[in-house]
């Protein structure tokens, strides 16, 4: 942790020759060798990171209510709207790594997302802020006015902008601060090593003061000034991360791996009619460069279609230094297995789209539960913001983490002789399962909820008019609890899955492997949410999603969404069985369920 740099910017290209790692720094004005900017570039990173985590969220954690109260949108639009503003916001990262990657490095991308970022939190405040830019304020049980096509376009050119900078932030910001340091070194891999935790610690604090502080200034103060906070807080973040120039060490693009996967595609095709020879020693292509980052991979009999494209014929030429004439004709056994690497990840990746929907439901509808609850603390008059109830499924989160690593992963270890006590399978398993059950006991607690508030005197009405029902908000919190365990066994289990099962050369897309999913089901949800309003709103039992949860049924929602959980269970069960783990090296490949 203790590398300076001495010249800035830094350039750093990283390569292999003769099997080992060489890393050939210049600086901006071809000077010799630099140093690693280190903890020096630190507070520059972190504060960056924090401010613009502390804005994002800030800005994100309460549009529900936003979007409802201020725009007076109807909760099915509100929440298909942000469903597909966070399906689109979790895409947008797959274009960002490629962008970064193949042309602009990260250090580029960063800045201009930031930027980006910055633009479209001031758009959100401003439509708070000026009055014709939202519908005129409800008066209770009145009929709300919507917002018209000038107010719903400013709208969404804020959330045009946030989604631009999401694409760019989210799969570069852990990669740029790693750069700072030297892997080579104890002191880098020390501060590598630290460099997560604060960034896990950056994230933490930026929810807590966003569901806590901020949401009270939205829910309670002015929307103005609270969706102004995040813009003030980006603006640092912008500024914080641009004066740290001169001291970060800048990563050249070292291009995209996706070229390689398409030429063993085209290979594979032109040579179809080929059959695959016994003796693939001899037969396959079997060349790996010398500067190539990636592990050697064993060959392995699973999509042997694919190993046509290693097949050497007349046809195909090989130059002296060992490498194919024409690439998109033949390709490398190497070439081949990387790509079927990505190919068994992608059914355990399917499996997270349906895995989420539970866990989106949180974000929005227990929020709108909460809306209609007993929010009172206590004995007292203070009442907790509706969107601050999130703050249970964070708390769990964090509380779980060092319990498990500290404390259980030691015991199961010992137990099962495993690395990490059980596999990464097991885990995204576990927090399935605890997803069914988050869903189903949110079924329980609604029915509950709307028969109390259909058979005892209520506390109130919202803005829109339903009852509020006596029932504590304290309820939530064994639905958002289970939410948070979930989340800690299956999505951390999944980002490291992607990052030990891609080949090193795809890791951005790894990276961007999990926010893709997440886009997918956040696409998913909102489908789900209009169709069963649609199919809903002319049935006898009414409406299951209707504005005034009294009125509907979001239990039955609820359970259809666990149903729907025990099948993609089911699924994931058939697809990890079916996996093989990525091996480096000559051994074996086992099946994944050995460890399953």
């Amino acid at each position: 942790m203790g590398d300076e740099e001495k010249q800035t910017p830094a350039i750093l290209e990283i390569s292999m020759e003769n099997g080992n790692l060489k890393e050939e720094k210049t600086t901006s004005d071809d000077e010799p060798e630099i140093k690693y900017g280190g903890i020096k570039a630190m507070p520059f990173v972190i504060g960056n990171e924090t401010f613009e985590k502390l804005g994002t969220v800030g800005s994100s954690t309460n549009l529900a209510v936003y979007l409802t109260t201020v725009f007076n949108m109807k909760s099915v639009t509100a929440t298909t709207l942000l469903n597909v503003f966070n399906g689109t916001t979790n895409l947008a990262p797959l274009i960002g790594a490629y962008l970064s990657d193949t042309y602009f490095g990260r250090y580029w991308t960063l800045g201009f997302a930031s930027v980006f970022s910055f633009l479209g939190m001031v758009v959100l405040m401003l439509t708070a802020a000026i009055s014709t830019m939202h519908p005129p304020k409800c008066a209770p049980g009145a009929v709300c006015a919507g917002p018209t096509s000038w107010q719903l376009a400013f709208l969404l050119s804020g959330f045009a902008f946030l989604i631009i900078g999401a694409g760019g932030i989210r799969p570069c910001n852990l990669a740029f601060g790693a750069d700072q340091f030297n892997p080579n070194t104890e002191s880098g891999k020390r501060g590598i090593t630290s460099f997560f935790n604060w960034y896990y610690f950056t994230f933490t604090f930026a929810m807590m003061i966003s569901v806590t502080g901020i949401v009270y200034v939205q829910s309670n103060v002015s929307w103005a000034i609270g969706l102004g906070i995040p813009a003030f807080l980006m603006l640092l973040s912008c500024v914080t991360f641009f004066v740290g120039t001169r001291i970060y060490v800048i990563v050249k693009p070292q291009g995209s791996p996706i070229t390689s996967i398409v030429q063993v595609l085209v290979a594979a095709t032109k040579k179809r009619g080929l059959k695959v020879p016994d003796n693939s020693a001899m037969s396959l292509f079997n060349y790996i460069p010398a500067k190539s980052i990636n592990s050697k991979l064993p060959r392995t009999e699973q999509f042997r279609c694919l190993d046509k494209a290693a097949i050497i014929t007349d046809e195909n030429q090989i130059n002296l230094d060992g490498k194919a004439a024409n690439p998109w004709k033949l390709c490398s056994v190497q070439q081949v297995e990387e790509v079927k690497c990505l190919l068994r990840i992608i059914p355990i990746w399917s499996t997270s789209i349906l895995y989420q929907i539970p866990l989106l439901q949180q974000q929005t509808y227990a929020v709108f539960q909460a809306l209609q609850m007993d929010r009172r603390l206590g004995s007292t008059s203070f009442k907790v913001p509706a969107a601050t109830y999130i703050i249970f499924t964070m708390l769990t989160l964090t509380i779980w983490i060092p319990l498990y690593d500290r404390i259980i992963v030691p015991f199961l270890q010992r137990l099962t002789g495993k690395d990490g006590g059980i596999t990464l399978l097991q885990r995204m398993g576990i927090g399935m399962i605890l997803a069914i059950l988050c869903t189903v006991v949110s079924g329980l607690v609604e029915e509950n909820r709307r028969h109390i508030a259909l058979t005892r005197p209520p506390l109130g009405q919202t803005n829109k008019g339903g009852s509020i029902s006596s029932m504590s908000g304290m309820w939530l919190i064994p639905q958002l609890a289970l939410a948070g365990l979930s989340e800690g066994f299956n999505y951390i289990a999944q980002i490291e899955f992607y990052y030990k099962q891609f080949p090193e050369n795809m890791r951005s897309i790894a990276g961007s492997a999990f926010f893709a999913g997440g886009a997918l089901s956040n696409y998913l949800c909102g489908f789900l949410v209009s169709i069963v309003h649609q199919i809903t709103s002319g049935s006898k039992t009414g409406d299951w999603l209707d504005d005034d949860l009294n009125k509907g049924k979001l239990d039955y929602f609820y359970y259809v969404i666990a149903g729907l959980g025990i099948l993609n269970f089911g699924y994931f069960l058939l697809c990890a069985k079916w996996y093989r783990y990525k091996d480096a090296g000559d051994s074996t490949v086992g099946m994944a369920t050995k460890g399953i």
